[in-house]
């Protein structure tokens, strides 16, 4: 049977039968790849902890009829256990994952596999505060999809910057001839800090205000949740992980 190697970021898990997972993957030349890995929830598997969500690996898999076949894991990323020790990038990390679930299939986008390791890495190591990593992730993994926003120019006659109404379903800002009637306005600090997130200015984007990232991070979950139509699930965690966060300051 054909065997090939490639680097892959895991998504999610699923438990087969008594000791094996489906180990879903998104990967560096393949695209997405749904794979079984036998016998690693055996407590002497060789690599049951390299195939855990947020783990970047090298593997080794042998093509099956239905599913692919894992023989062979090495540790490239050690980020479950980093990003798993604190809540706030653990809840970041599941809606990433989701969302890189939701915006590749078999074919190979070695962009959207670099931004998602990439964010990964900076999520274990305290880079950034999660939810502008989070926020960041998304608008640019979805720019990548096709769908990329537009915080300057009138995304939908191109009339330049800077505008005050947002709507998502437009694909960003829009100006007053174009806006609907009711069409919310957002303040010029949330914009520019949309801007910065999608262009990747830490800077820019680290100093702004609480206040400011909550309304930001509000029009990122409604862009998409618009785009991705079913919405994603663990969306609903981080939100509540700031409410958690809100209540007890």
């Amino acid at each position: 049977m054909p065997v090939y190697r490639d680097e892959a970021v895991v998504l999610r898990t699923h438990k087969l039968g008594e000791a094996d997972r489906i180990v879903t993957m998104l990967s560096r030349q393949h695209g997405k790849i749904r794979a079984v890995a036998k016998g690693v929830r055996r407590t002497a598997s060789r690599f049951g902890s390299r195939l855990e969500p947020f783990m970047v690996a090298d593997v080794q898999l042998y093509e099956g009829r239905s599913l692919d076949v894992i023989t062979q894991a090495e540790t490239l990323g050690a980020y479950g256990a980093l990003i798993a020790d604190d809540y706030a990038s653990y809840t970041a990390a599941n809606a990433m994952v989701e969302a890189a679930d939701r915006l590749t299939d078999a074919e190979a986008s070695l962009q959207q596999y670099l931004l998602l390791v990439g964010a990964l890495r900076s999520l274990s190591r305290r880079e950034h505060g999660a939810g502008l990593t989070l926020d960041s992730y998304l608008l640019r993994a979805l720019s990548l999809a096709g769908w990329a926003p537009s915080f300057q120019d009138c995304s939908r006659c191109g009339t330049p910057g800077p505008h005050t109404h947002i709507v998502v379903q437009l694909g960003g800002v829009v100006c007053d001839d174009c806006a609907p009637q009711g069409a919310p306005r957002v303040d010029a600090d949330t914009i520019a800090l949309l801007g910065a997130l999608l262009t990747g200015d830490w800077e820019a984007a680290e100093a702004a205000s609480e206040t400011t990232r909550g309304r930001a991070n509000g029009v990122v979950a409604a862009y998409t949740q618009w785009h991705l139509e079913r919405g994603l699930r663990s969306l609903q965690h981080v939100a509540h992980d700031s409410d958690d966060q809100k209540a007890s300051g």
